[in-house]
C-alpha cells in the first residue's frame, strides 16, 4: 500500500489467478477476478461445467465492467487441466464441493503444483481450513476466503486456518478490493465466519417461532419488512437457498453444537418430506412460484 496515496500498489495484470471448481459461485469469483484486467484461469474436470461457466462470464463481464468504476475486462482461460491452470499464479481459488476428503486432496495437489508463493484459498463455508491442511508442506499460505454471490453480495471474509502467516492476511485485506470485492478479516477460527453465524441464529429462531406455533412463516417475513425495511425476510430466503440445503447447514452445526434445538430441523424435515423444498420444487414455505414463472411467460 502506497502510504502517501493510500492506493495499493499491487497490479492485477502482473500475475494471474486460479479457480478450481466451475461450479455456480467458482464461476461468479472468476467473473470478479476477471474484472481488473489480469488473467484467471478456470479448472474443473467436468467438461460441460466449463462450458456453462464460460457463457456465464461471457454473458456477465462486460456488464459488470460497465457498472463498477476502474473495471477492466480481464482474460479467462478455461483449463481442463490443473497444472496450466494453477502454473505462475499468485492465487488459487478452491470452490470444490463441501467434501472433506476431497478438498484435502485438493490442497495437497495445490500445494505440490502451485508456485511457492501463491497463496491458497478455499471458499469453503463448512469446514475451516485448518481441517483439510495435513497434507500441505506450508500452510501459512492456506486461507479461508469465503465468498457469498457476487457481484450482488460482493463481501468476502478473509479467515488464517490457524497458521495463515500475517502477510498473507494483509496482501488480501489490501489487494481483494482491486477485483471489486469488499474483504472482511476474519479475526478467530469461527465455524460460519461472521455473517453466517449471525444469520443461523436468526433463521433457526425464525424456525422455532414457526415450529411452536407462535407464528406463520408469512407473518415473520412481513414483521422483517415492517421493521428492518427488507424485501421479503427468513423464509423467503430459505425458500431460495433450498430447504434441503438449509436442513444440510443446520445439521452441521447441530453436530458442533449438540445443544441447539431440534425443532428447526424436524420442521425443515417435514417440509422436505412433503417434497417442499423451495423454488426449485416450485413449493417451500411460500407456493406461489409456479404461477409467479407463468405471469412472466
Amino acid at each position: 500500500m502506497n502510504p502517501q496515496t493510500g492506493q495499493s500498489k499491487f497490479d492485477p495484470t502482473a500475475r494471474p489467478t486460479a479457480v478450481i471448481g466451475a461450479g455456480t459461485l467458482g464461476s461468479r469469483i472468476a467473473l470478479m477476478l476477471a474484472s481488473s484486467g489480469g488473467e484467471v484461469r478456470v479448472f474443473d474436470a467436468k467438461a460441460t461445467q466449463l462450458e456453462i461457466a464460460e457463457r456465464f462470464i461471457d454473458s456477465e463481464l462486460p456488464k459488470l465492467v460497465k457498472s463498477r468504476a476502474g473495471a477492466v475486462a480481464g482474460r479467462v482461460v478455461f483449463a481442463k487441466n490443473i497444472e496450466p491452470a494453477i502454473a505462475g499464479t499468485w492465487m488459487v481459488v478452491e470452490v470444490v464441493p463441501e467434501r472433506l476428503d476431497l478438498k484435502k486432496t485438493i490442497f495437497g495437489d495445490l500445494d505440490r503444483l502451485a508456485p511457492q508463493d501463491a497463496i491458497l484459498a478455499s471458499n469453503s463455508s463448512s469446514y475451516p481450513s485448518s481441517q483439510f491442511i495435513e497434507r500441505v508442506a506450508k500452510p501459512s499460505r492456506v486461507v479461508n476466503t469465503h465468498y457469498y454471490m457476487p457481484p450482488e453480495q460482493n463481501a468476502v471474509e478473509v479467515m488464517s486456518c490457524g497458521k495463515t502467516s500475517d502477510a498473507v492476511i494483509a496482501d488480501l485485506m489490501e489487494r481483494l478490493p482491486l477485483y471489486g470485492v469488499v474483504p472482511f478479516h476474519v479475526r478467530k477460527e469461527s465455524v460460519g465466519f461472521i455473517f453466517n453465524r449471525i444469520w443461523a441464529a436468526v433463521k433457526r429462531e425464525s424456525l422455532e417461532v414457526v415450529e411452536e406455533g407462535v407464528s406463520t412463516p408469512a407473518e415473520v417475513d412481513r414483521i422483517f419488512e415492517v421493521l428492518l425495511g427488507t424485501h421479503g425476510g427468513p423464509f423467503r430466503l430459505m425458500d431460495k437457498v433450498g430447504l434441503d440445503v438449509v436442513l444440510d447447514i443446520e445439521e452441521h452445526y447441530a453436530a458442533i453444537h449438540p445443544e441447539l434445538p431440534s425443532g428447526p430441523r424436524e420442521l425443515l424435515k417435514q417440509y422436505i418430506k412433503e417434497g417442499r423444498l423451495g423454488r426449485k420444487t416450485g413449493k417451500g414455505f411460500y407456493t406461489d412460484y409456479e404461477q409467479k414463472a407463468s405471469a412472466v411467460r
